[in-house]
């Protein structure tokens, strides 16, 4: 069918004049396939208990009551259940994304400034280029082993060490920026999977406590006169009831809900690390790009999925207190080039050798003299009384 031509552009408040135009029973369909988007309120609680067929009903028997406050507050707990799940997972999904990007950001920064400080020590475009093209078969321990012995040997100077040991970090953020965009790649399908599903039936035919074969019925009834609605309202036409709506509505109502600004939660500390202090720690040390390759992994799921072993306690879902201090972390990582450069260089640096000092032939003995006190106390060690001789009692 052609379609009429819209005259208002899709906004909020045209869907949220919309769904209030709807009978309840369908303006409470909508909202529960919205709910992490829009807030169910109480007076369509109560409705939804009244609405409840009753058990009791089938064997004859007429209810007496048809609401109670038990009744009142495990609808209300359903409801928040699934609202808080909903609308955790959208959250967890941007914070994902976010701090991915500004690590995925951070690590290609780093790893321009670490090439452009190897090109001032003398290492020619070649020479680099085979770096950045090794960098992902590169493996850093052995050659990381064998450049400490060589420092500590004395075969090779501070200036040289610190030129090789640039080289292999520089192959190291190259890996972590390739990690970095490929993770930031899934979490944005993730992410736009996530804004797009909406509560199944048997979810809420579990919030409601109505059959499945009604709520189908009502949903083809609701759903197609939501469409209709809406797309009379943005076209400006009256509508008909026999008209044909288009499911691109529904699309468009999803997308431009999921741009709607995210509700930020309150995450407790759930035992990640051990102790708070040495899991923001890390938390720094991971933002400037400074944890070892071989656990970085089991952190960031121990971030995002709760899937860590440190781990004494969860919420009922999937915590976010990490990735939220990740993200506060961030905003005050300094990523200008002369801060970044500090950074390379002292991480680079070699680590001072002590000075070797000659052994003592004898350990140096105190010349004061004991106290009277301390000779009593040396007496009851030994065993000895205050004549002198050897106590009796050993």
């Amino acid at each position: 069918m052609t379609q009429a031509v819209m005259t208002l552009p899709l906004t909020g408040d045209v869907i949220d004049e919309v769904i209030a135009s709807l009978p309840i029973q369908g303006r409470i369909l909508l909202k529960l396939l919205l709910v992490q988007y829009r807030d169910i309120s109480h007076d369509e609680i109560l409705f939804m208990v009244a609405d409840r067929p009753d058990p009791r009903c089938v064997s004859g028997t007429k209810p007496i009551t048809t609401m109670t406050q038990e009744s009142i507050a495990a609808m209300t707990d359903r409801r928040n259940e699934y609202r808080q799940r909903a609308r955790l997972r959208r959250e967890r999904t941007s914070l994902q994304c976010a701090v991915l990007k500004h690590l995925a950001k951070t690590a290609g920064a780093m790893a321009d400034r670490a090439a452009l400080l190897l090109a001032a020590r003398g290492l020619s475009t070649d020479t680099l280029a085979d770096l950045k093209a090794q960098a992902r078969t590169a493996v850093p321990q052995q050659a990381l082993r064998t450049l400490n012995n060589q420092w500590e040997s004395g075969d090779i100077g501070a200036e040289e060490f610190q030129k090789y040991r640039l080289a292999i970090e520089l192959q190291t953020l190259l890996r972590f920026a390739e990690r970095f965009r490929k993770r930031l790649d899934l979490a944005e399908r993730e992410r736009r999977t996530s804004d797009r599903t909406t509560l199944q039936d048997h979810e809420i035919c579990h919030i409601w406590g109505i059959p499945a074969g009604t709520l189908a019925a009502r949903k083809v009834k609701f759903f197609s006169q939501y469409l209709i609605a809406l797309q009379a309202k943005l076209s400006g036409a009256p509508s008909s009831p026999s008209s044909t709506p288009s499911l691109d509505l529904w699309d468009a109502t999803l997308g431009l809900l999921s741009d709607s600004p995210i509700e930020r939660s309150i995450a407790t500390y759930d035992g990640l690390e051990q102790t708070e202090s040495a899991l923001i720690e890390k938390l720094a040390a991971y933002v400037s790009i400074n944890v070892p390759e071989a656990i970085e992994v089991k952190f960031w799921n121990s971030l995002v999925y709760g899937a860590s072993s440190n781990a004494m306690h969860s919420e009922i879902t999937r915590t976010l207190f990490g990735l939220q201090r990740l993200a506060a972390i961030q905003q005050d990582f300094d990523t200008s080039p002369e801060a970044v450069d500090q950074i390379l260089l002292k991480r680079t640096a070699p680590t001072p050798k002590e000075p070797v000092e000659a052994l003592p032939g004898q350990p140096e003995l105190g010349s004061s003299e004991l106290t009277e006190m301390q000779k009593h106390i040396l007496h009851n060690f030994i065993g000895e009384d205050v004549s002198g001789r050897a106590s009796d009692k050993w």
